[in-house]
């Protein structure tokens, strides 16, 4: 048990990945106190299931409609002073729905706009970030730092929401917005305080006319990654919306208020960082993995729409989360160590599309079925999402090439 907690934890040991680390732990904290003060934010403005969705979706849209052109970005330019410019331009959403909700002036539309204005800038952060990792620990470590990424993740959705629902509960949503200002200081300090020198840094890919294109016509000839780009498209537009669904089933579902949302959102994230620690500490990825967290998924999500209380909403949530992550985990490692680095930034652009690029088509459906049916019924169609995925992964990459491409290419890189 020692020694899988201490592989758990592997990419800690290298000092620049510790200091992102720290950084980011604050920063994506800051992030997701905003992210549920805006949908409580919204939901009291609105009482429509529908405009959570579309607040989702706004969010994200940006990342669908640009992201690979933020992948572009991240190839050409040195991934941590880019990091750097956006973390710092991220602040100003934030401030600025600070200012219009302190000042009793805030209004539909201008949530919209802060949240499109947010995915805009993460439309460029986020890929830099996903193929930022394989610079800070290497090859040999990846699989275990893209799942300590997705512990950061999740227990900053732990740790967020339950300082967003005791702030909310006290003084309003007003101060999440303000909070969330100061903690992107943290990750622009860690980028500043890293050792260049020790990042392994690929050569930038030169300046092209079409480098999108490119990247599009080189996914589509190597199946090691088009599959799992699919994939992730396929759950990532119908089954991963839960930031539009847990509000609407605390709300509409079980008739509670903003502490029913945090329990659900907490519960959620506890069962994501467990699953990162064990997907980190098992260090491989394949498609069995593949296949049976996405098996997992469809089978939990499915209880989770049975299920006739909160009491017993919140392990099923939990179980769902750990399978949720190890399957985005699997995936997201499974590119990294498949694709060529120079194509890197745009291939984990092309990840950030089909995983949170699908959220404005996912989550405004999330809403309407929620709104016209009942938030049960988009648990359903998640659940068809995992269990078709499951089936998918089973014939495609079951195949013996496709399993073994990832490790060799890992080898010889490493």
């Amino acid at each position: 048990m020692s020694a899988a907690v201490r592989r758990s934890f592997d990419s800690l040991h290298v000092p620049n990945y510790r200091r992102y680390f720290s950084g980011q732990i604050v920063s994506v904290s800051g992030n997701w106190m905003q992210m549920v003060a805006e949908i409580w934010l919204i939901l009291e403005l609105t009482e429509s299931g529908f405009a959570v969705g579309a607040t989702t979706a706004l969010q994200f849209l940006p990342i669908l409609l640009f992201g690979a052109w933020g992948g572009v970005l991240a190839d050409r330019f040195a991934k941590r002073r880019l990091l750097m410019f956006t973390q710092a331009l991220m602040a100003l959403p934030a401030l600025a729905l600070f200012a219009v909700t302190v000042s009793g002036a805030v209004a539909p539309w201008m949530v919209f706009l802060v949240a499109f204005a947010r995915g805009t800038v993460n439309a460029v952060d986020n890929p830099t970030r996903q193929a930022f990792a394989i610079e800070m620990v290497g090859a040999e470590r990846l699989v275990n730092a893209v799942s300590l990424n997705s512990v950061l993740i999740h227990a900053s959705r732990l740790i967020g929401p339950a300082i967003a629902g005791t702030i909310i509960a006290i003084a309003g949503v007003a101060p999440c917005f303000a909070v969330n200002v100061l903690t992107f200081g943290a990750m622009v300090l860690a980028l500043w305080r890293m050792e260049p020198a020790q990042l392994r840094t690929p050569p930038r890919a030169a300046r092209e006319r079409g480098a999108v294109r490119a990247a599009l016509r080189y996914v589509r000839g190597t199946p090691e990654l088009a599959v799992p780009l699919a994939l992730m498209a396929l759950v990532g537009t119908f089954g991963l919306n839960f930031q539009a669904i847990l509000p609407l089933l605390a709300r509409f579902s079980f008739d509670g208020g903003a502490s029913a949302y945090a329990t659900l959102v907490a519960a959620m994230g506890a069962g994501s960082v467990i699953g990162a620690l064990a997907t980190g500490a098992h260090g491989r990825t394949d498609a069995r993995l593949i296949a049976g967290s996405a098996l997992a998924f469809g089978l939990l999500a499915i209880l989770a729409a049975a299920m006739p209380s909160l009491v017993l909403e919140v392990p099923i949530i939990a179980l769902l989360g750990a399978s949720a992550v190890t399957f985005a985990a699997a995936i997201n490692s499974s590119l990294q160590l498949t694709v060529e680095p120079a194509m890197r930034g745009r291939v984990m652009a092309l990840y950030s599309v089909v995983f949170l690029g699908s959220t404005p088509i996912g989550a405004p459906l999330a809403g309407w079925l929620s709104e016209a049916y009942d938030p049960r019924a988009e648990l359903l169609l998640a659940a068809s999402s995992g269990l078709a995925a499951a089936w998918a992964a089973r014939v495609t990459l079951g195949r013996g090439q496709a399993q073994a491409m990832p490790s060799r290419r890992a080898r010889s890189a490493a």
